[in-house]
């Protein structure tokens, strides 16, 4: 009884936890105005094997409202056509310029070189890096200056709107959100008088030039493949101060085509964290477990096995019901489909897999693949 109150409360507090996020993050305004003139924003877009994303993206960006801007896109050493395309709306735009990649150096991770790449051939006041499988709305560029102006971030990041196609992905891909912002209290990281790290999401990452070359740029993170969130770290270690916003209204992400792509991506986030500390993977793994998981196992247990009604079952059934109301409120507020909601147990074990194998790549010196580039042990790259 005592074990099944402790989980109730948690869940309860976890649920506090996620409406305040929700009430706090901020949000670009579409009405917004900037200063005149206009400081040039370049935009830009690492880009490897993105022949079925880069147009999309391109085109988002090329009908912005804001009138100064570049866009650079590097060709990361890509083995599809995703140059080519690019270079066809280069001729047709001057804004657009394509960047051919270097060889990738030894120690640097894939994308924090491209970046890094990117950042020392930009022209603008301001860096904005974004995946290639993003999409834009026209008045992305100025609503998210005028917040940055207005908050005077260090770095910008936020929660873009989450896209996918098949029930899988459906399933699995809205877990990320509900773990992240019904664990971490963003209301009071981003709100403290003294700078504390935040959640950089890579996909997009908007610095002022100062600040960029302030911290290291991407060579303070060369070895790491979630540079993401190395990056928010390194500016609260220097004293910056990070902001995540609810990107949802102005940014989209499509980040898996199919099935594959999504189980790779997965382990990569759970190996990056298993190489930092194993004890804080098992910690998280048994706390998501404790309280994500094991109360429909209590539930199904007290329905269909038990011949008689134990005295905690209306406590699961209030366990169950919370986790399901959590995950309406998040889903909703993102938009993401109801199906993810109703099967909340299986995408949440999808994750707890990709954890689990993570950890056994790790332990047995075989790394992971991804982008088609291997990181093991031996690369310098965690």
């Amino acid at each position: 009884m005592l074990y099944q109150i402790i989980i109730a409360v948690g869940l309860v507090s976890f649920a506090l936890n996620l409406i305040l996020n929700l009430r706090t993050l901020r949000t670009p305004n579409s009405g917004s105005k900037i200063p005149e003139p206009a400081p040039l924003v370049s935009v830009l877009i690492p880009a490897r094997d993105e022949e079925a994303n880069i147009e999309a993206c391109l085109e988002s960006l090329q009908n912005q409202d804001y009138p100064n801007f570049e866009i650079l896109v590097l060709d990361d050493n890509s083995s599809d056509s995703t140059a080519d395309l690019v270079s066809q709306i280069t001729a047709r735009d001057n804004r657009v310029r394509l960047i051919r990649g270097e060889r990738l150096p030894g120690g640097w991770a894939g994308k924090p070189f491209a970046c890094y790449q990117l950042a020392k051939r930009a022209r603008g006041s301001w860096l904005l890096f974004v995946d290639a499988d993003t999409t834009h709305a026209p008045h992305m560029l100025r609503s998210v200056l005028a917040l940055a102006l207005e908050l005077k971030p260090s770095l910008l990041s936020g929660f873009p709107r989450q896209l996918a196609n098949s029930l899988p992905q459906k399933v699995a891909i809205p877990v990320l959100y509900f773990v992240i912002l019904s664990w971490l209290p963003l209301w009071w990281l981003q709100h403290s008088k003294e700078p504390k790290p935040s959640l950089a999401i890579g996909q997009f990452l908007l610095f002022s030039r100062e600040e960029y070359w302030r911290i290291g740029g991407h060579k303070a993170v060369r070895s790491r493949i979630l540079e993401d969130v190395w990056l928010g770290v390194e500016v609260s270690r220097h004293g910056g101060r990070h902001m995540a916003v609810d990107l949802s209204p102005v940014v989209s992400c499509h980040m898996y085509r199919n099935l594959g792509a999504m189980w790779e991506g997965f382990i990569k986030w759970m190996y990056s964290v298993v190489t930092l500390s194993a004890a804080a993977l098992f910690g998280l793994m048994v706390a998501g477990y404790v309280f994500y998981l094991a109360p429909f196992y209590w539930l199904w247990n007290e329905l269909f096995v038990v011949t008689a009604p134990t005295d905690w079952r209306l406590i699961i059934i209030f366990q169950v019901a919370m986790i399901m109301v959590m995950r309406w409120i998040l889903d909703n507020h993102f938009k993401e489909p109801a199906v993810s909601t109703f099967l909340h147990p299986v995408g949440f074990s999808y994750l707890f897999l990709a954890a689990l194998y993570a950890c056994s790549r790790q332990v047995v010196g075989k790394g992971i693949r991804w982008k088609n580039r291997l990181y093991s042990k031996g690369s310098g790259v965690d």
